[in-house]
């Protein structure tokens, strides 16, 4: 559902209200978020959904209550999702001046009046029902859940680096930034005390490890971006072929193409005069603007395999500079971040890895568990079922560094360059918004 932008006019009509729930979302609620999504549904569907509809739950709220039959919320998908606060609750005004004070009425029956922490123990466990399905005992203990990303967040944030020649060793986890890279990407800063950031989510308390506060930057699309501009080249059937003929995946083959026509040079000045702008569905973070579009320059006529090659690097390099724009944000706002924790899907690809360490300046820590997200479920898990007496300790004992991956700071000077043509091309698609809305 987060993909799902059709709700721009609701979300439009939220944001003109200028409510002070929106402070705690960068200033500016996201079309992705439920709010303008439950307005939608008021506005567009009132007889088929909003009017029998029982409950209206988050992803992991849904497969909680499938799981225990328990109706309670997590505290993370309704602060980060559907403006709760972890301090004072809802905000019966911000409802009724949005048009949906159906909640108010029925004391937000249908969006959760009963709200946990992640990691706390459901009901009586798994019902005999989701048992038998899940093939696993009954009555074993089902977590208050997290959202995917801040599952992944979890599952990383809080390794122990000893011994890895990191900066953040010694560190508080302050330092550290979780990003969590699949179809989208999630940004995840912790720090002690609230701090606002213009763009980017939050600060949400609690909302992914108890008693720090969150920031989450984000990109709407990565993975999906990358598919998109790589399965949409004329050469990619010619890509398809060769990858299955090696046994490998499209990627894999791309990444060792890149070394290939490389010759003496470092892979990533391949793209000198190739520049992308990422935001084909819009800016999650730090622009929160989703009329934003995607931008191309440097294109030829070229159309073979080295030409989908070098599209597919600098539109990975394009994501990395996309998250150099978010860290810079919040730091400017006072975050201090000097190491990433990646996680996710796109954390497997070493092009995508590497892109980002060498354009943050950043090291970045794999884990030893590929599926952090899965980690995070277990750390919730394991709390639930009383092994370990809170997340924090839970985290420390459970989550373990698998790989490091330092940035080539000799191509600073290059990449320094390239972020600079980055920042310009949306200047420059909001000075030709501006001609093109004149009178």
């Amino acid at each position: 559902m987060w993909l799902d932008h059709r709700a721009i006019s609701q979300v439009q009509r939220i944001n003109g209200t200028k409510h002070s729930v929106l402070q705690y979302v960068g200033g500016m609620m996201s079309v992705e978020m439920q709010a303008p999504k439950l307005l939608w549904l008021k506005e567009n569907l009132r007889e088929t959904c909003w009017e029998k509809a029982g409950h209206f739950f988050d992803l992991p709220d849904f497969l909680s209550w499938k799981a225990t039959g328990v109706t309670a919320r997590s505290l993370c998908s309704l602060v980060c999702k559907w403006t709760y606060s972890a301090e004072k609750g809802w905000d019966d005004s911000f409802w009724k001046m949005i048009g949906l004070e159906d909640f108010v009425a029925d004391n937000y029956s249908k969006i959760g009046n009963q709200v946990l922490p992640p990691g706390a123990s459901l009901g009586s466990g798994l019902t005999p029902e989701a048992a038998k399905e899940l093939g696993l005992p009954v009555g074993i203990a089902v977590a208050a859940s997290l959202i995917d990303a801040h599952a992944g967040g979890l599952g990383v944030i809080g390794a122990d680096v000893t011994g890895h020649g990191l900066i953040c060793e010694g560190q508080p986890m302050t330092s550290r930034l979780a990003v969590i890279c699949g179809t989208s990407s999630c940004h995840m800063g912790i720090s002690r005390g609230p701090i606002f950031v213009p763009g980017v989510w939050g600060p949400y308390f609690s909302a992914m490890i108890p008693g720090f506060w969150l920031n989450e930057g984000g990109q709407s699309v990565t993975g999906k971006l990358i598919d998109h501009v790589v399965q949409g080249h004329v050469a990619f059937p010619e890509l398809q072929a060769k990858a299955a003929a090696r046994c490998q995946s499209v990627y894999a083959y791309l990444n060792s193409h890149l070394d290939l026509i490389k010759k003496d040079q470092p892979v990533g000045f391949l793209t000198v005069d190739l520049h992308v702008w990422p935001d084909f569905h819009g800016n999650r973070s730090p622009l929160a603007d989703l009329t934003l579009k995607g931008m191309v320059t440097g294109l030829t006529l070229s159309q073979d395999l080295d030409d989908l090659a070098i599209l597919y690097l600098a539109t990975v390099q394009a994501l990395a500079f996309g998250t150099r724009f978010i860290i810079e944000a919040m730091e400017a706002a006072g975050h201090s971040i000097n190491t990433l924790f990646l996680c996710g899907g796109l954390s497997k690809n070493p092009l995508f890895v590497q892109m980002h360490v060498d354009i943050t300046g950043m090291p970045a820590v794999l884990s030893q568990e590929v599926e952090s997200v899965l980690v995070g479920a277990a750390i919730l898990g394991a709390c639930a079922s009383g092994d370990f007496p809170s997340v924090q300790e839970a985290m420390t004992r459970m989550s373990k560094v698998g790989k490091v991956v330092f940035p080539r700071h000799e191509d600073k000077k290059y990449y320094d360059k390239k972020y600079q043509v980055f920042r310009k091309l949306v200047e420059h698609q909001k000075e030709y918004s501006a001609i093109m809305n004149e009178d």
